[in-house]
């Protein structure tokens, strides 16, 4: 259920604006996938090209498919944290039309960015937005976590943002 309160406004702009994008991060690649078969399912329900809404960008990815996201990304691209770091803020000159657009990153299991993986992760996405300050976009962040005893004081950490906690 907590995917929903970050799937419905990708899927919103998705419908209203062509160049809307999001990020979607997830700590495992298998979460990954299935985020990314249920946002295709939900995509295709409201008639959406599944392909021209949602993929993902890892390292199993292809190096021909890398180059067709690159070039003509999706509204939702589904990636991790290393991958962001290693694949698209290096190159975020390649990735303009991305970051320029881009208005929604999603950091989904949140509790687990402690510790030393948790001040990595937070400054790639320091690194982040100061990418997409750049480019011109200054997307919302929506971290999600079914687990944190400590939603608000951790998603600042991360994000380097003051949060406004909701709970569902």
């Amino acid at each position: 259920g907590k995917s929903l309160v970050y799937a419905l406004p990708a899927l919103e702009s998705a419908l209203s604006d062509a160049n809307s994008h999001a990020l979607w991060l997830f700590p495992l690649k298998a979460l990954e996938q299935d985020q990314a078969k249920k946002l295709a399912a939900d995509a295709e329900a409201l008639g959406l090209d599944a392909s021209r809404t949602v993929a993902i960008y890892d390292g199993d990815t292809k190096p021909r498919l890398r180059t067709k996201i690159r070039n003509n990304p999706p509204h939702v691209v589904v990636s991790t944290p290393d991958m962001l770091h290693l694949g698209l803020l290096p190159h975020h000159m390649s990735w303009e039309r991305f970051f320029r657009g881009l208005s929604l990153v999603v950091v989904d299991e949140l509790h687990t960015y402690r510790g030393i993986f948790g001040s990595h992760v937070a400054q790639v996405l320091r690194r982040l937005d100061r990418v997409c300050a750049f480019h011109g976009s200054r997307p919302r962040f929506v971290c999600a976590s079914a687990t944190v005893a400590n939603p608000g004081e951790l998603a600042r950490l991360v994000t380097g943002r003051a949060p406004t906690e909701v709970f569902a």
